[in-house]
């Protein structure tokens, strides 16, 4: 009997990051572009790209605190925003953790490496509840920005009345280094918010997804309907099956399928869940580097998708970033070292767009 399918949440752009947000409003928010926030006592990243050695520019920010976990919990992803970097894979990307304990030490409960939750992040997307109440699994965003209108209504002030956190902490910020250009590249900021994805079963019809794969039959002169029925079976013809494994196209018409419902999601979330893969997988997939601290396994947390390439915009116009996209994995214990100040680095697959027209 299968596995039931792990819950997934979908991010989407919403309002425009205003000013300079500061404190537990900022780092509890999740965005893209902008600058990285910092956690209290923790220093924000500052990666340079391994091939030009210039700085990165921040892609995404997600804050997702783990059930049964008493750390917030920040993540960041970097890219090159670099054309000579553009076909430099997962060289030119940096992913990064963040952690803070959110009470005392002698309070916290001895859950950190051994009692994450497999339900996570991903339950009760409208719930925050209380710390006297069962609690939810945590969630993509607290922060929709001030104007949100796409975002479901969420009453985050509770959320932030269980902080008690300074707004900030002497020594947070990074001193630039030396040789290291002082000046960072960003992409316009916009917060991100959450819908869950079952919200988007049956709603919208897959017609603009077959639209899309009929151009793709008509360039690359593959049956659709032959297509069709393969993707639902695992009967049919043995050389047939072979042919559009071999060229991914069934893997991509499973991606293009999926996201139909929801084509403006820039970001796929499911702790330990399965991602979602737009070419065929690599070897890279099944041979994750373990964490470099503890020596745990990593785990898929979450993905990039392509209706992000677009929002990757710099007010000048002089930055943008290319990919299908992205696959985000983390230590499965989410370890933290007892005093840490700095990030902890985590790994990421960077899967090229297939055909770009198509795409886009």
């Amino acid at each position: 009997m299968a596995a039931p399918r792990k819950p997934v949440l979908l991010g989407l752009r919403d309002a425009a990051v205003r000013g300079c947000p500061a404190g537990p409003g900022a780092w509890t928010a999740s965005k893209l572009g902008g600058l990285p926030d910092a956690l209290p006592a923790v220093a924000a990243p500052r990666p340079v790209c391994e091939r030009c050695r210039q700085p990165l520019a921040l892609v995404v920010q997600v804050y997702s605190p783990l059930e049964s976990s008493p750390f917030h919990r920040l993540l960041h992803v970097f890219a090159c925003p670099s054309p000579r970097c553009g076909s430099g894979g997962a060289r030119s990307w940096k992913v990064f953790r963040s952690q803070f304990l959110q009470m005392r030490e002698k309070e916290a409960p001895d859950t950190q490496e051994n009692g994450l939750a497999a339900e996570y992040w991903c339950e009760g997307a409208d719930d925050w509840g209380s710390d006297n109440e069962e609690r939810p699994s945590p969630q993509l965003t607290l922060d929709f920005g001030n104007d949100s209108n796409s975002a479901k209504d969420i009453d985050w002030t509770v959320q932030l009345q269980d902080l008690h956190l300074q707004d900030t902490v002497p020594g947070a910020a990074v001193p630039v280094l030396p040789g290291v250009p002082s000046v960072v590249p960003q992409f316009l900021s916009y917060y991100i918010c959450v819908v869950d994805e079952d919200d988007y079963s049956g709603v919208v019809s897959l017609d603009h997804a077959r639209s899309l794969l009929r151009e793709y039959q008509q360039r690359e002169g593959i049956d659709m309907e032959q297509l069709l029925s393969q993707s639902l079976s695992s009967d049919g013809n043995e050389k047939y099956e072979k042919t559009i494994t071999r060229s991914g196209d069934k893997i991509f018409y499973k991606f293009m399928k999926r996201i139909a419902a929801c084509q403006e999601q820039i970001l796929r979330y499911s702790w330990s869940g399965e991602p979602l893969f737009l070419t065929c997988p690599t070897s890279e997939v099944t041979e994750l580097p373990a964490c470099s601290h503890c020596g745990a396994e990593r785990t898929f947390e979450f993905q990039l998708m392509p209706a992000l390439v677009s929002m990757l915009r710099s007010a000048d116009s002089g930055l943008s970033v290319e990919f299908g996209t992205v696959l985000i994995y983390t230590c499965e214990k989410s370890c933290w070292p007892q005093n840490q100040q700095t990030p902890m680095e985590e790994f990421c697959i960077v899967q090229e767009d297939p055909d770009e027209l198509l795409l886009k």
